[in-house]
């Protein structure tokens, strides 16, 4: 894997296990020689797991809609920044320049994100591993919906194994890199 797209809140969140996991993976992303792509925001879990992986000499690019520049949002010591014109166009440049995706703990945008390109997946439209760092159990309830999809038949369990989740930065990094995945009809 080259590229590995974090999807994350633009707020620290309540807990400060949420930001040293950001940079834990910021870093490791940067140790392991593996650049990250994000939102390319300032604020938050992104502009932390963007500095940890600066600050560890990691290869960090940003894709940000122009709206949220104007705004002040952007984080301006990136190592490449591409300013777009709107979200959508911007999810579909992180996906084209991600070989996996990491969802963290976020809001509304973070889940949209991660279920949009695991929906890509699912579909066969990519074959890219996403995967969950679910710290402090803040995907538990997300999991066990995943779980109930199944149970109701809304999802197929293979579909369901898309899912990589794992509370350790380094096992899920490594889930990621050597999971094949198998593409079922929906």
């Amino acid at each position: 894997m080259r590229r590995i797209c974090v999807f994350c809140g633009s707020s620290a969140g309540a807990r400060p296990a949420y930001a040293e996991a950001a940079s834990v993976l910021g870093a490791l992303l940067a140790k392991r020689g593996i650049g990250l792509v994000y939102g390319g925001g300032r604020l938050g879990l992104m502009g932390i797991v963007a500095d940890a992986a600066l600050s560890a000499g990691g290869a960090v690019l940003g894709v940000i809609p122009q709206a949220m520049v104007q705004q002040e949002r952007v984080h301006t010591g990136l190592t490449e920044l591409r300013v777009v014109a709107s979200m959508h166009e911007r999810k579909a440049v992180m996906s084209e320049l991600a070989d996996a995706f990491i969802a963290m703990p976020g809001g509304f945008g973070t889940l949209e994100e991660f279920c949009e390109v695991l929906t890509w997946t699912q579909l066969g439209l990519q074959r890219k591993p996403c995967g969950i760092l679910n710290v402090c159990a803040y995907f538990d309830h997300l999991l066990r919906l995943f779980d109930q999809a199944v149970e109701e038949r809304f999802l197929r369990p293979e579909h369901r194994a898309l899912v990589l989740a794992d509370q350790d930065a380094a096992s899920l990094l490594d889930r990621l890199s050597q999971f094949e995945i198998t593409l079922v009809e929906k």
